[in-house]
């Protein structure tokens, strides 16, 4: 069980991360907006660094809730838990104000820059893609997409132009990016 303050502090960090991204966030910002005296965020994280990426593995743990709680519901056919982990993440999207995704956000705004985040970021685009590649090559053996399709490949084509659409729904602030997205995705990969 994580701390309270910890836990306060990572979901207040969550959400400014989101709207500020990494360089904006001012950890006295967030200190202020928790009620969070500065030893207490110290005592929990060494530096802003060390904060932001546990809040990418707190935010990792939804995405993989979300991953379990489409993907492996057995009474759906492989392809409609796909689009339904997309079509959640996208509802999580407008309640956050289109803000899109953490680690889109932060990948476009530090991956340039420092080599933690950069790996970081990409070993979760990776992971996502692995358990949609899982899903996807259960489709393949039930004959909803071609045999000779590389599965592996189609996921991480997925998570790209999700994240894509992402971005231009966040530009947007509007979710028909993501929807035209999902639907050729969808309507591609089924027709081979």
């Amino acid at each position: 069980m994580m701390h309270s303050t910890k836990q306060r502090l990572i979901d207040a960090g969550l959400s400014m991360l989101l709207e500020q991204g990494y360089n904006d966030l001012g950890i006295q910002a967030l200190l202020t907006a928790t009620s969070t005296p500065k030893g207490s965020f110290y005592h929990h994280f060494k530096d802003k660094e060390d904060f932001a990426l546990q809040v990418i593995d707190a935010y990792m743990a939804q995405v993989h809730e979300g991953l379990d709680a489409c993907l492996l519901e057995r009474d759906r056919p492989p392809l409609a838990r796909v689009r339904r982990f997309f079509e959640m993440t996208q509802q999580k999207y407008r309640e956050d104000g289109y803000m899109g995704c953490l680690l889109g956000g932060l990948g476009q705004e530090l991956s340039g820059v420092s080599e933690v985040f950069r790996r970081k970021i990409e070993a979760c685009f990776s992971g996502i893609a692995e358990r949609l590649g899982a899903c996807l090559d259960e489709a393949r053996q039930r004959g909803d997409i071609p045999a000779e399709c590389d599965v592996r490949q189609m996921a991480e084509l997925l998570v790209d132009c999700w994240e894509g659409a992402a971005l231009r729904s966040r530009l947007r602030r509007d979710p028909e990016s993501l929807n035209a997205m999902l639907d050729f995705y969808i309507r591609s990969v089924a027709a081979g």
